[in-house]
């Protein structure tokens, strides 16, 4: 299959350019930003020709500058997907799109399964949800939304990278203790769309929203520890907190557990458990790492 992969140069987009490289079944476009402006429409219809599959990992990322500057931000997470699906539908390909745990209000206490009624609490969440919108109406037969949460890796800053410089500055750490999630590899995610996408291209996978975050749930707090305890570091350096410490522009889900159904009934298995791919986030046999071993 031919890809194309577009935020080519962010965390998600570089791992899954690595994952695609290492399949000699399937060639690879890689369109970083500045290689591809998706709010461009005209850019977008040439970029996607010749291609049998778009995974959109390009993104508005800032979700506290969505909240000053939220028309910018949905041109970007939802404007610029309808470009990419109209592209995709005329030129026959399938389009992998990434949104976020952030259509979700956090209200709930058991995981959100896949067609649970959306309710951003933030400028972020209501733009990524024009982009689900927009798939799901433009593309009924050919376009998948994997939303995904809480993600870490190699490639650009993230809370594990956070945690690991601000520990050779501070003694202690405090971390919020009342946000669950799912903290979410993005190498092993990158994995798991190009299995989704070659199971889809053999039909074996319904089109629709996909739930893309690690098995299992933990706090902000529970992560810290666990990065710490990897690192050879004390995990009592970190100390729980609540989310009132930090105010910030942009309302947070307080429940942003997600459920995984759609995998099953795809016959695919869902993301691993969060512990296990933070173990193989650091094994020695994992690709080379900048973080810092202490």
């Amino acid at each position: 299959m031919r890809f194309l992969v577009t935020g080519a140069g962010g965390m998600l987009g570089r791992d899954l350019v690595d994952v695609l490289g290492t399949r000699p079944e399937h060639r690879v476009t890689p369109a970083t930003r500045a290689e591809l402006d998706i709010t461009d429409a005209t850019a977008v219809h040439a970029a996607v020709d010749g291609h049998d599959v778009v995974v959109n990992t390009a993104a508005w990322t800032d979700v506290d500058g969505a909240e000053a500057h939220e028309s910018a931000a949905t041109a970007v997470n939802g404007d610029a997907v309808v470009h990419l699906a109209t592209a995709c539908a005329a030129h026959g390909a399938r389009l992998l799109h990434l949104s976020t745990d952030y259509v979700f209000d956090g209200t709930a206490t058991a995981p959100y399964p896949e067609d649970a009624p959306t309710a951003p609490l933030n400028a972020y969440g209501r733009g990524k949800l024009v982009g689900e919108q927009a798939v799901t109406r433009l593309l009924p037969d050919t376009g998948y939304v994997v939303r995904t949460a809480w993600l870490y890796g190699r490639h650009g800053r993230n809370f594990v990278t956070t945690m690991l410089d601000l520990a050779d500055r501070r003694d202690t750490l405090d971390v919020v203790d009342d946000q669950r999630g799912q903290p979410t590899w993005s190498h092993a995610l990158a994995r798991h769309l190009v299995m989704l996408a070659e199971a889809a291209h053999a039909g074996h996978a319904a089109p629709g929203i996909y739930h893309g975050t690690c098995s299992g749930e933990a706090t902000w707090y529970d992560l810290a520890r666990a990065v710490f305890a990897r690192h050879g570091l004390d995990p009592e350096r970190i100390r729980p907190t609540t989310s009132a410490r930090f105010v910030r522009p942009a309302r947070r889900p307080t429940y942003s557990v997600l459920g995984h159904g759609r995998w099953a009934r795809a016959g695919l298995p869902p993301l691993p458990d969060w512990h296990a791919t933070l173990a193989d986030a650091f094994a020695p046999a994992a690709p080379p790492s900048p973080w810092k071993v202490v």
